[in-house]
């Protein structure tokens, strides 16, 4: 029998959220044989699209890799890390970039990464919502997906990211594999928030 992992995680909440929020995960076994429709992928983006962003300026930038240009898809391969090799076996492959300056006047935006931010949780929430596996990966070698893609000055590519339909967890090293069983985890609410005062904690 095929051990196959769920696109769902147990997410051990100490309050109630939405749903989507909380089955939300980063898996890594994908189905490799199985493409993402135009459609789809226009309704992930769509969901970029509207991200709230600093002045309105939309700082973000994503270059996508498909099965149907293979030599293209093969280059983005090429720039990933041997810990995403897993990551080779995607239909899609997103890099999504920062634009570091504003166009209103040429200063620096040290919003846009916040703001990439934002327009990539809209996109993996709406991958989530349609059923589809996405993973972010800083392991990737920056310069040469610069080089290999034409990025220009200005412009900072940040993630690499993994969408397809979800897989077996056969398909992928133990390693990986185990990383697919272990538990979800998160920092308390009370680790990371502070009442008006750095350090001052809230109660849950």
């Amino acid at each position: 029998m095929i051990d196959s992992i769920p696109m769902t995680k147990d997410t051990p909440l100490d309050h109630p959220i939405h749903e989507l929020l909380a089955s939300r995960w980063s898996s890594r076994a994908i189905d490799p044989a199985k493409s993402i429709p135009k459609d789809v992928m226009m309704q992930v983006l769509e969901a970029a699209r509207w991200a709230p962003s600093s002045r309105n300026e939309q700082p973000w930038r994503f270059i996508i890799f498909t099965k149907d240009k293979p030599a293209e898809l093969e280059k983005a391969h090429s720039t990933l890390s041997e810990g995403n090799a897993w990551a080779k076996h995607a239909p899609v492959l997103l890099l999504s970039v920062a634009k570091l300056f504003f166009d209103l006047n040429g200063k620096e935006n040290r919003h846009a990464v916040h703001d990439l931010g934002l327009a990539t949780e809209n996109l993996i929430l709406q991958a989530a919502a349609l059923g589809l596996v996405t993973h972010q990966m800083a392991g990737f070698d920056h310069e040469r997906a610069r080089a290999l893609f034409q990025i220009p000055q200005g412009f900072e590519p940040m993630t690499m990211i993994v969408l397809a339909n979800p897989g077996d967890l056969l398909q992928l090293d133990a390693k990986s594999q185990e990383k697919e069983k272990a538990a979800r985890t998160r920092l308390l609410i009370s680790e990371f928030t502070f009442d008006c005062t750095w350090g001052s904690t809230i109660s849950s």
